[in-house]
């Protein structure tokens, strides 16, 4: 498999790579990064191996949708789970998603492409998880939430059942959202900030 990004989320991405296959290379825009866990780091090829796999390892949201968008259609994106992960056989997971250590979907859970489900992060039965989406570690989606395209839901945070989040939103560590939020909103710890 092939890692677009070698900064943090790229580190665990390749250590959970290695537990289930082997790392062809490591790309990144950044020509200061040189080496990453023992890796060489590269620029992006001109000519990509179209047999391989490829996985976008960016935390950023908005770049992991830029990267995207700019290999559209030139690559395949796997799926990755780590084997602590717990997904029920009658949920949806997107291409290029990752599931980390712990990482719950439940039964009728649709997560969409290019989604991070971080570490014991729980998505419960019948939620929605647009694409590009980052659940931080230890985030809860109860029953029936939906979060929308490229919205972030911090460590920690909870959405209470039947909650909806709009796209590109932001929710706060430790938050506990009680209530809708528009496109492009804050929520941070009980409340909508405006």
């Amino acid at each position: 498999m092939y890692i677009f990004g070698a900064s943090g989320h790229g580190k665990a991405i390749i250590e959970l790579v290695e537990v289930q296959g082997r790392v062809e290379g490591v790309f990144d825009d950044d020509p200061s990064r040189h080496e990453v866990l023992g890796y060489k780091v590269t620029q992006l090829p001109d000519k990509l191996d179209l047999s391989a796999s490829y996985f976008i390892a960016i935390g950023d949201n908005q770049v992991r949708k830029e990267v995207r968008h700019r290999l559209s259609g030139q690559v395949a994106y796997s799926t990755l789970i780590h084997p602590s992960a717990m997904v029920s056989r009658r949920s949806v997971i997107g291409a290029g998603t990752v599931l980390m250590e712990g990482a719950i979907v439940k039964v009728d859970a649709t997560v969409g492409d290019q989604v991070i489900v971080n570490t014991g992060a729980s998505v419960d039965h019948d939620c929605t998880v647009g694409d590009f989406v980052h659940l931080a570690p230890k985030a809860v989606l109860c029953g029936g939430a939906g979060v929308g395209e490229g919205s972030l839901v911090g460590a920690g945070a909870v959405v209470i059942p039947g909650v909806k989040i709009g796209t590109w939103c932001k929710i706060g560590a430790g938050s506990v959202v009680t209530r809708d939020v528009p496109d492009g909103g804050t929520w941070m710890g009980s409340a909508l900030k405006e």
